[in-house]
């Protein structure tokens, strides 16, 4: 699959978050004066070259690998920064880290409950949150 150098800045720029009318604006160096609806129908052609198509699912899947995050590299990173803030004697921040690698991993589960009226019967919004352990 090889494409020709308009075509690879296209499907880079397109991979990388621009419109498609956008990116061969740029790739492709559009006068000025043209019209818009033929800038759209030109970069949806393009798009819809399967050569292309695939060169973009290709460099959005390289980085979607780059940035990609998972459970068990978050509670470890959590982890690792309750530790430094212990070392640190900042414990609030310590308690903090934890309580988020709780939640993280479904442990600590926090309930929102809204009461609209008071004891008397007047109404008066009360937000109450509960945090429970499973």
């Amino acid at each position: 699959m090889s494409l020709t150098p308009k075509r690879e800045k296209f499907a880079q720029a397109v991979a990388s978050g621009m419109s498609q009318s956008d990116a061969y604006r740029e790739a492709f160096k559009v006068r000025p004066g043209t019209k818009q609806e033929s800038v759209n129908q030109s970069a949806s052609r393009c798009m819809a070259d399967v050569n292309v198509m695939s060169r973009v699912a290709e460099l959005r899947a390289q980085v979607a690998k780059k940035t990609m995050i998972t459970l068990e590299s978050h509670l470890e990173d959590l982890q690792r920064l309750r530790n430094m803030a212990v070392k640190a004697e900042q414990f609030g921040a310590a308690i903090t880290a934890e309580v988020a690698r709780g939640k993280a991993a479904g442990i600590v589960v926090e309930k929102g409950q809204i009461n609209l009226t008071n004891s008397d019967g007047s109404l008066r919004p009360t937000v109450i949150t509960i945090r429970a352990r499973k």
